[in-house]
């Protein structure tokens, strides 16, 4: 009865309770700080622009990747990983690892080796152009990377900067979300 009496607005322990309105203020910060933190320290969303992963991600897909998956292990060769470009790091990259620190990397009339042996590719959208490159010598805490559609990518055979440093490479590619026609997993 004394609470009607002062005015004060308290529960029964004799708290003063919160207006519903910072409840949700407090709700809708949290749950902001968490998307955001998960956005920035856990998964990368990343957009493919162009036709140079085909047929593994088409043109304009959206997909997510990890960016926790080399917080404590390194890219292996085959991981399709998300990246800072090295000509301009202001632009990510998505692009398969094909040679890891130490590797010799070599196309002969279109086939990739890897040290020499030939690279089992199942992922090529098509038989690569009879042209050569390399051979690449991928020094340490580096990557060599190539899109999956090798008759049309803009990847590390054309570079300036031919190799992705390590501390560059921002997570493992895991997911395709959109459009809804290709969503799945990335292998």
């Amino acid at each position: 009865m004394e609470e009607l009496e002062t005015g004060e607005n308290k529960n029964k322990e004799g708290k003063k309770k919160v207006s519903p309105v910072i409840e949700w203020v407090v709700i809708i910060a949290v749950a902001l700080a968490a998307a955001l933190f998960i956005n920035f320290v856990i998964i990368i969303n990343s957009v493919v622009p162009s036709g140079s992963m085909e047929s593994t991600i088409m043109t304009n897909s959206r997909m997510m990747g990890l960016r926790v998956t080399y917080w404590f292990s390194d890219p292996q060769r085959g991981d399709i990983i998300v990246f800072k470009y090295p000509d301009d790091p202001s632009e990510n990259f998505v692009k398969r690892v094909i040679g890891t620190p130490g590797d010799t990397v070599e196309i002969i009339h279109g086939v990739t080796y890897v040290n020499g042996e030939v690279l089992e590719e199942p992922y090529l959208k098509e038989t690569p152009k009879d042209k050569n490159f390399g051979p690449y010598e991928v020094p340490e805490d580096c990557y060599f990377v190539m899109g999956d559609n090798r008759n049309n990518s803009n990847d590390a055979r054309f570079w300036k900067n031919t190799y992705v440093k390590r501390d560059a490479v921002l997570g493992k590619a895991l997911f395709c979300y959109w459009p809804p026609s290709r969503i799945g997993v990335l292998k």
